[in-house]
């Protein structure tokens, strides 16, 4: 079982970077495919990077180019490196993970707590 947190939210202007961690425990960290998520107020939660035990990655069209997903297995750590943010990048961001299977999706068995990214313009 793997125990998440999130943290590194927070309130910046557009064009500004953020970068987000996701600090897991358990032995075993480095086998989970590792995601990240986000839900805007009235919008449901959304698809945005996700990266596998053995480093393949997907992102989201609407984050490509500006964000980096990456993971440190010896810190039992994931990141998410946010660039050029912008309004609609504002929402609560949650790590998942899960042992196997499609990275792109929502059946994740493991879910943070969330933590809120604010962008204004």
């Amino acid at each position: 079982q793997v125990q998440l947190v999130e943290s590194g939210g927070g309130l910046v202007q557009a064009g500004d970077s953020l970068t987000l961690s996701c600090a897991g425990s358990g032995r075993t960290f480095s086998i989970y495919h590792m995601g990240w998520f986000r839900q805007a107020p009235g919008k449901e939660r959304e698809f945005v990077a996700a990266i596998s035990a053995i480093g393949t990655i997907y992102y989201a069209d609407s984050v490509k180019g500006r964000f980096t997903i990456f993971r440190d297995n010896a810190k039992n750590t994931v990141y998410l490196q946010m660039n050029s943010l912008k309004p609609e990048d504002t929402a609560v961001y949650y790590c998942a993970a899960k042992r196997g299977g499609v990275l792109v999706s929502t059946d994740y068995d493991y879910w943070g707590q969330g933590t809120q990214v604010t962008v204004s313009s």
